[in-house]
């Protein structure tokens, strides 16, 4: 069994992986719609490229890949890639707290069922 501090790179990836869609996410909330026009769609995305939260959002997804790399010097693929289901838990709670996103029924047992998957999951 590995010790309990080598977790600690797959919950650094998790981290750093929903951060980087909530940062997105709140960036791309704040500069509205995407024009409908070519060469707008284009400037909006450059605009959105040049973003310094959006820049750090994939820098976090580039240290997530280096944690990731970590955790996998540790663990067995099989037993450590179950744990990245929780970035859809975290984000889908994140998103009903921060964006007012709808968390229905179905949704909560939906994520009931994958935290339940992965304690499954990574037992075996």
């Amino acid at each position: 069994m590995s010790s309990l501090t080598n977790y600690f790179y797959i919950a650094l990836t998790i981290a750093l992986t929903v951060y980087g869609q909530i940062a997105i996410k709140m960036q791309v909330s704040q500069a509205g719609a995407m024009p409908a026009a070519g060469g707008d769609k284009l400037m909006f995305m450059i605009k959105l490229l040049l973003n310094p939260w959006i820049i750090s959002a994939f820098a976090a997804a580039f240290l997530a890949s280096i944690s990731w790399m970590g955790a996998m010097t540790k663990f067995q693929l099989s037993h450590a890639y179950p744990f990245m289901s929780l970035n859809f838990v975290i984000v889908l709670g994140l998103s009903a707290w921060l964006f007012n996103e709808p968390m229905s029924p179905v949704r909560m047992a939906g994520v009931a069922l994958i935290c339940i998957g992965t304690v499954v999951a990574a037992q075996g």
